[in-house]
């Protein structure tokens, strides 16, 4: 455990980071691996399949993962005012809510696939390995649930550690798994499915097993379970807000999915490869957004507030000088890491990949920003202004994917995103500058420098 009420805000942030920074690096890594594995072994159709549903994965999964990061917020407030009760009925409903979610959007996920995947224009081509490949993952939900729930938990009162710890060894045992079913055992593209629920429920039940031994003020009893509706309420409105503004961000990607579709499997190959890119540089600046949001959650129930502040410029700090890697990276890697991710030799295919990421990785300076006060709004139990920055980031997706894209072709694809960073920093940063425990700290410290 870690108490981030104490100590300098800047170091307690990177503290707190480094270790998801590494663990997004690893999910990355294996992300990576399947990647190469389907590309090398089943080729670039079977590769266009995977990169054709992972907008559904974004919107259904990106959906319940916010869900449970939002309940552990709502921990993380009760662990920073020291309340160890609520603390553990919270851990109970996180669980309740979590898997009666999780039981509904599965089977409405898989009720509606079919209709959603022509809705998106995959491919005829490539329509029986995407639908064979979403359809596992989204029977496997509880299971990839299950590790989130877990780790977020475990994040909520400081610990980043353990979670990394677990993530590298299923990384490692999703690769195995992945080069004996997709090349010994030639289960094709479904393999590499059953290869990552397999190995995201190995680190779930580490996760759970050690939060027993280690953490029991995260064990709830069966007096913890009893049904509050305000405290229910409450936490479902904060895991709604990170779980909407997730899904948003994933149901435009899915829209403007299916623009990319149109475009024609050399697209859709360069455009998985530049994201799977610009995600690996993306993660850092997550991990820093997740870690000021746990540090705002923990200092905003401690009552200390101008830590809160602090923590959002020091947090945002950290984003700008990684993005500075990132501008370098983009300009002088991608080849080298389009071609040894898809395995591809075509030259078109690296081109298109060049063009995405030489536009959007340099406006990272405004998406660290982003996902700073974003998290951090929901840290400090703000919900209305993510949900409506997530509402941009959708609406722009939509004008790109049946207005911009049918007339520019990939490069409306490529502008979308920095266009409409641009448009939601200011909704987020008034937002931050607008709550009244801020405002009032902001004033204080004024009033005390003018004495």
């Amino acid at each position: 455990m870690k108490d981030l009420t104490k100590g300098s805000p800047m170091k307690m942030i990177l503290l707190f980071a480094i270790p998801m920074l590494m663990g997004s690096i690893f999910q990355q890594f294996y992300n990576l691996a399947d990647t190469r594995i389907v590309g090398q072994y089943l080729g670039e159709n079977a590769l266009a399949a995977v990169g054709a549903t992972s907008s559904i994965n974004t919107v259904v999964l990106g959906f319940m993962h916010g869900l449970s990061t939002g309940f552990s917020l709502t921990s993380a407030r009760f662990f920073g005012a020291k309340d160890e009760e609520k603390l553990k009925e919270s851990v109970a409903a996180n669980i309740v809510l979590s898997a009666a979610t999780c039981l509904v959007l599965t089977v409405a996920s898989l009720l509606f696939l079919e209709p959603l995947l022509r809705v998106i224009n995959v491919n005829e081509n490539i329509f029986d390995d995407a639908k064979g490949y979403i359809s596992i993952i989204l029977v496997g939900m509880a299971v990839l649930l299950s590790y989130n729930i877990a780790a977020s938990l475990m994040r909520a009162i400081g610990d980043t550690v353990m979670p990394l710890v677990f993530l590298i060894v299923s990384a490692f045992i999703n690769i195995g798994l992945d080069i004996l079913f997709v090349k010994g055992l030639s289960m094709g593209i479904k393999g590499a499915a059953y290869a990552t629920v397999i190995s995201s429920g190995i680190s779930a039940v580490l996760c759970i097993a050690y939060m027993k031994v280690k953490y029991p003020i995260l064990i709830p009893s069966a007096r913890h379970f009893k049904f509050s509706s305000k405290l229910a309420l409450n936490m479902y409105a904060s895991g709604s807000s990170v779980g909407l503004m997730s899904s948003m961000v994933g149901l435009g990607s899915l829209i403007l999915q299916s623009a990319i579709n149109d475009l024609g499997t050399d697209t859709i190959v360069a455009h998985v490869a530049a994201r799977k890119m610009s995600e690996l540089f993306m993660m850092p600046m997550m991990a820093f957004g997740a870690a000021g949001a746990n540090f705002a959650g923990q200092n905003f129930g401690a009552g200390r507030y101008d830590r809160v502040r602090k923590g959002f410029k020091d947090a945002i700090l950290l984003t700008w000088i990684w993005s500075t890697a990132t501008v370098i990276a983009a300009y002088t890697a991608t080849p080298m890491f389009v071609r040894a991710v898809t395995a591809t030799e075509n030259d078109y295919i690296v081109e298109l990949a060049c063009r995405y990421t030489h536009f959007n990785m340099p406006c990272y300076y405004i998406l660290g920003m982003i996902f700073v006060l974003r998290n951090g709004l929901n840290g400090i139990d703000m919900k209305l202004m993510p949900i409506a920055s997530g509402f941009i980031e959708l609406v722009g997706k939509v004008v790109v994917a049946f207005w911009l894209a049918p007339r520019i072709g990939y490069w409306g694809i490529i502008i979308s995103e920095p266009v409409t960073w641009a448009i939601m920093l200011p909704a987020l940063a008034y937002g931050m500058l607008s709550n009244k425990e801020l405002k009032q700290s902001r004033l204080k410290k004024s009033e005390e420098a003018l004495q």
